[in-house]
C-alpha cells in the first residue's frame, strides 16, 4: 500500500474527462503511442501513453478516458505530454480507466 494523504493533497488533482480524438504510434518509442484528446470547449492536448502494447490506435479514437489534466507538461522522446491518462494494471495487462456513459461530456470533472 501508499503512503497516506490529505484531502488537500487529493484536491490538488485536477481529474477530466477527455475524449480521444486520435491516437498514433510515437515515431521514436516502441513503447509510447500519442494521444490527442479534447477536454471541451474546444480544448484539446497531446497525452504521451506507454499504452502501445496493449492498444491498437484504431481502438482508442472516441473513447472517454480519465485524465489528470493539471500535470506539468514532460518531453518525452521528442513530444510533449501535456497531462496523463489513468490505467489499472491487472496481470501485466493495462486497461485504460474509461467512462461508460456517452452523456458525459469531455472536461467533465471527476470528483
Amino acid at each position: 500500500m501508499s503512503e497516506t494523504i490529505g484531502y488537500d493533497d487529493f484536491a490538488k488533482l485536477d481529474l477530466r474527462v477527455a475524449r480521444v480524438i486520435e491516437a498514433r504510434p510515437h515515431p521514436n518509442a516502441d513503447k509510447l503511442m500519442l494521444l490527442q484528446v479534447e477536454l471541451g470547449d474546444g480544448v484539446q492536448k497531446q497525452i504521451v501513453a506507454g499504452i502501445r502494447a496493449h492498444y491498437p490506435p484504431e481502438t482508442l479514437t472516441g473513447k472517454l478516458i480519465v485524465v489528470v489534466n493539471n500535470l506539468a507538461p514532460a518531453m518525452l522522446r521528442g513530444e510533449t505530454s501535456n497531462g496523463m491518462l489513468l490505467a489499472a494494471t491487472s496481470n501485466e495487462k493495462v486497461i485504460l480507466l474509461t467512462v461508460d456513459d456517452p452523456e458525459c461530456l469531455p472536461g467533465s470533472k471527476i470528483k
